[in-house]
């Protein structure tokens, strides 16, 4: 049996919280790690310091991504400071606010996750109990044909 490489991925927790935090996926976390695909979501199971290491890491990215598609969603207002320098005039400091509108596709993406009920593409059919509804029209079809 092959010895367990947990000692020294133990040694790198600190460094996996990083790696999460910095947007490393699973894969390549093993791969730093230098142990195969398996064996890191074997560690995930079994040791939970690991297992934490890795969430701590994905939370804190996940809550910056999160904030920042909700504020691409909204729209937001930014200043914009020029620093111009010319032999003649000097320095010259120019301060702009602009405003970046909302964007709907942060705002569909956004209500899709997390309304999924009343914003998913495909709203389920509505029916009559056990399909009775398609029953009387495939009947009314039938009886229809069969006249003609």
């Amino acid at each position: 049996m092959a010895k367990s490489k947990w000692d020294s991925v133990k040694d790198k927790l600190v460094l996996v919280e990083a790696w999460a935090r910095d947007g490393c996926t699973d894969d390549v976390i093993a791969q730093k790690l230098g142990i195969s695909k398996d064996t890191f979501y074997k560690y995930k199971i079994a040791h939970t310091d690991f297992s934490d290491s890795l969430k701590r890491g994905k939370e804190i990215v996940d809550i910056e991504v999160e904030n920042a598609l909700l504020k691409r969603a909204k729209g937001f207002e930014y200043t914009e400071t020029k620093i111009e320098e010319s032999p003649k005039d000097g320095r010259k400091v120019t301060i702009t606010k602009k405003f970046i509108p909302p964007d709907t596709t942060a705002q569909i993406f956004w209500l899709k996750n997390r309304k999924p009920e009343q914003w998913r593409d495909k709203q389920p059919e509505q029916q009559g109990v056990d399909g009775e509804e398609d029953d009387n029209l495939y009947n009314a079809i039938t009886e229809a044909v069969k006249k003609l």
